[in-house]
């Protein structure tokens, strides 16, 4: 794979993108998905401080968004794509061979903003579905479970199938709520760059971001393994790898977009 950190390659800009956007998510080889980690690596190890600096203050904008009374969760969900796309803005300023700063991580506030938000409040309406699909199934189960055992008359018989169902249901509505949040985040994976890079309406981005993970389905279980191993050596030094791996994740995310979308 070529130099990301180079002046050669040229950032996309404007709405010059030729529609459809699906069309542009190239299928790769599994071993691509390794790749991203690297060309994320070189990324970080092109400003190490700056990108810590950078994901350390994501982190706890969103934190402090997360704490608001009453919207908060709401207003941490609807930031995340708006920041997430400042740090791809930073990527592709390093990729044209531009210095990475600070205001980077609120250049997701300019004019793409409004985008920005639809996504994740897209996202959230998502995640939304999720759980009130993953609660019926529990609230079911442990309905039928109430149901049934009342007919024994015995307490200790009605508690223990309550908590037997209650095990069985809850396995069962993880399941099926992982199979829905998995789409999710596929349509979401892509969504901030293809927003913030490429002018891409939200809607439109989303649908790409699915169809780009689906198609690059290898690549992008290979990335997810090697992000596992990541994580559990992140984590060894008492937790002081996340310091590094943070940004890296997000570097390696550009990296992967560039490489599945392309430049212009």
């Amino acid at each position: 794979m070529a130099d990301p950190i180079s002046p050669q390659s040229q950032p996309v800009s404007g709405p010059a993108f030729d529609p459809p956007v699906a069309r542009a998510a190239a299928p790769k080889a599994a071993g691509n998905g390794l790749d991203w980690w690297k060309e994320g690596w070189r990324y970080f190890a092109a400003a190490p401080w700056m990108w810590i600096g950078l994901t350390i203050a994501f982190i706890v904008i969103l934190i402090l968004a997360s704490i608001v009374p009453l919207i908060g969760s709401i207003a941490s969900t609807v930031l995340t794509p708006v920041l997430a796309a400042g740090l791809m803005a930073g990527c592709n300023a390093q990729d044209r061979g531009g210095e990475l700063t600070f205001n980077h991580l609120f250049a997701g506030f300019g004019e793409r903003l409004m985008p920005l938000i639809i996504v994740g409040l897209l996202y959230l309406v998502g995640t939304a579905i999720i759980m009130v699909v993953v609660l019926a199934i529990i609230v079911a189960f442990v309905g039928m479970s109430g149901l049934g055992s009342l007919w024994s008359g015995d307490p200790m018989q009605v508690g223990w199938a309550m908590l037997a169902t209650l095990g069985a249901g809850a396995f069962f509505a993880v399941l099926i709520g992982t199979l829905f949040a998995l789409p999710l985040m596929m349509a979401f994976w892509f969504a901030p760059p293809l927003v913030m890079l490429r002018n891409v309406e939200p809607v439109a981005a989303m649908k790409a971001s699915f169809a780009a993970c689906l198609v690059n389905i290898w690549p992008m279980f290979v990335y997810g393994l090697v992000g596992i191993v990541l994580m559990i050596v992140a984590t060894i030094p008492f937790g002081l790898g996340w310091f590094v791996l943070c940004p890296v994740f997000a570097t390696s995310i550009y990296a992967s977009y560039k490489d599945i979308f392309g430049t212009a």
